[in-house]
């Protein structure tokens, strides 16, 4: 399984996931490139954003060009993390000419998709500051670019809830309906979990909200609750469990949800709703020996 906290271009997931883009994207060969450029052509390309952003992916970008050509020499002039400028030099590339624009594409789209993603969860963390409130995402991803999606969100500023269902305890809506109760699911859960791992269970009224502060629960997930709702779970809560308020979180509403004194908002927008963002691969041929 995928280590959430791997440097990404180091993680067995991301590695194959590299592997798979390439390969569904040059097949057989470049037929493109291999026809058109005289073999032993060199160039150099900047990737430079059109629009600012914050940067994420661009170790991704730099494994792929290795991947293609272990020849291609690539300076990175921002870190993942790093806020652009619209215009300004992400990283260039040198090297075999017909190498580096085989590449070129696959490792725009990483760096693009997740600098989309980095960019947007920033702003959703902008949002709600100074309030001490987490913005955090959730499993909602594209299938197989969960590690990825998550590392972008960190790199934005917000944080991860769990990565996979074997990461923690997380008592939802279909979990209660078969067990019967909030407190029956929470009882089980308790029983059978390591004394080190924490219970959240999910609810949608102050009821059940009531049943699960009865029940023990550390973490509350407020689904889909109003305004109002949130509030008074806050007051009824008291401290005794930490709150998520989850369900439909848009950026205009973010603040207003902060404000109710909520310790978790998590998302799914920030992983997948986010607009990837616009980076050119400008290039410059430097030599030929043709």
């Amino acid at each position: 399984m995928a280590v959430a906290g791997q440097s990404p271009p180091a993680n067995p997931t991301v590695r194959a996931l590299i592997e798979l883009a390439l390969s569904e994207d040059i097949g057989s060969g470049d037929i493109t490139s291999d026809l058109t450029l005289p073999k032993g052509a060199r160039a150099k390309a900047v990737m430079s954003p059109r629009e600012e952003g914050v940067a994420a992916g661009l170790g991704v970008a730099e494994t792929v060009f290795a991947a293609v050509d272990p020849t291609i020499t690539v300076t990175t002039t921002h870190a993942d993390g790093d806020p652009f400028a619209a215009g300004s030099s992400l990283m260039t590339v040198e090297g075999d000419a017909r190498s580096v624009l085989t590449a070129e594409r696959t490792a725009l789209n990483f760096a693009q998709i997740l600098s989309g993603i980095a960019t947007l969860t920033a702003t959703y963390v902008a949002a709600v500051r100074p309030l001490p409130v987490r913005v955090v995402d959730t499993r909602k991803t594209i299938p197989g670019w969960r590690t990825l999606s998550k590392y972008a969100v960190r790199m934005g500023g917000g944080l991860n809830h769990r990565f996979g269902l074997s990461d923690g305890v997380l008592i939802k809506d279909n979990h209660i309906a078969v067990v019967g109760s909030v407190g029956a699911a929470i009882a089980a859960a308790r029983a059978g979990a390591p004394h080190t791992m924490r219970i959240e269970v999910e609810v949608d009224t102050l009821d059940q909200l009531d049943q699960a502060l009865e029940a023990g629960a550390d973490i509350v997930l407020l689904d889909n609750m109003s305004l109002d709702e949130m509030r008074e779970a806050v007051r009824r809560t008291d401290g005794r469990a930490l709150l998520e308020a989850s369900g439909g979180v848009q950026l205009d509403m973010l603040r207003g949800i902060a404000e109710t004194g909520v310790d978790i908002i998590s998302t799914r927008q920030i992983t997948v709703a986010a607009p990837p963002i616009d980076i050119g691969f400008d290039l410059v041929v430097e030599s030929s020996d043709a």
